[in-house]
């Protein structure tokens, strides 16, 4: 990790705050975005261009035997649930947890740095005993996160380290810091399928969440992306690959918050066969999702 000083633009530090974190500082942009390794690589904190953008559930964050609500969770390798918890691969029965293994898991750093133009944290998650017994296939996943210019890149690889095709559905569990849950989405998306009743619906531009259990997913969006007000009522703007073909809206009644979920395919992709990405042995997805703030 480089030693720079406050007169830096740009710099990577670490704190305890319950675990052990990184925070990635753009001085120049009054951004800085903070990473717990050890709770599943999860993006805690993310402020861009002065505006702090995420809610965060402290207490499910302090247990590390909760689920964390709040930040950014990577969903991996898959998005959602399954019926009972369980899912069915070449003849054998498998249980996993909500949103897959790798939320739960401890990841490693790999790298850490900062130059003159950004600052980056690499973080590595190994397949392993858990992993293996809910998720028969050896893996190995890749995330950078950098800051730069204000906009906070997630790079991404998912690796087959198996023998045989590995069956991804691949996402991210955003919670913005939003009490109103009626908002504009700026998205090409002509559909929706509501969770709540099963029906699918025209997209007309808003979706309202309030009073509802389950999510809204945007089923056809052409441009990987979607943009939304910022909670001073600037723009937040959603940039990713192709490949995270739906995004999934979702909140809770009374907190304050807005979940805008980019995801590879939709709830039970596992189970439904439809959707997945199947990585070939020895080879990788690769994908990256850029949050910014606009004016």
């Amino acid at each position: 990790m480089s030693a720079n000083t406050n007169t830096k633009t740009y710099e990577v530090s670490t704190s305890t705050d319950t675990y052990l974190v990184y925070e990635l500082t753009d001085r120049s942009t009054d951004s800085k975005v903070t990473v717990c390794p050890q709770r599943g690589g999860i993006v805690i904190g993310c402020r861009l261009n002065g505006e702090e953008l995420l809610y965060l559930d402290r207490g499910t964050f302090d247990d590390p035997a909760a689920n964390i609500r709040g930040g950014i969770p990577v969903l991996f390798p898959i998005c959602g649930q399954l019926q009972d918890g369980a899912y069915e691969w070449e003849g054998q029965t498998y249980r996993m947890r909500n949103h897959g293994v790798a939320r739960t898991s401890a990841w490693e750093v790999v790298h850490a740095y900062a130059d003159e133009e950004e600052a980056a944290l690499t973080l590595e998650l190994h397949s392993n005993e858990e992993t293996l017994a809910a998720y028969p296939f050896a893996f190995e996943l890749h995330f950078t996160y950098r800051l730069k210019a204000g906009k906070l890149y997630i790079e991404q690889s998912y690796n087959n380290l198996s023998e045989r095709d590995m069956p991804i559905q691949a996402g991210f569990h955003p919670y913005f810091a939003l009490s109103d849950k009626h908002l504009s989405y700026a998205s090409d998306a002509t559909k929706v399928l509501d969770y709540n009743d099963g029906q699918v619906k025209p997209f007309e531009g808003s979706v309202d969440l309030g009073g509802l259990v389950e999510s809204i997913a945007l089923l056809d969006p052409k441009t990987p992306e979607i943009a939304f007000p910022s909670p001073s009522g600037r723009r937040i703007k959603l940039s990713y690959s192709d490949v995270f073909g739906v995004v999934v809206l979702w909140s809770v009644e009374g907190k304050p918050f807005v979940c805008v979920e980019p995801w590879t395919a939709l709830n039970e992709a596992l189970n439904r066969k439809e959707g997945l990405v199947l990585v070939p042995p020895g080879d990788s997805l690769d994908a990256d999702f850029v949050i910014a703030v606009e004016a």
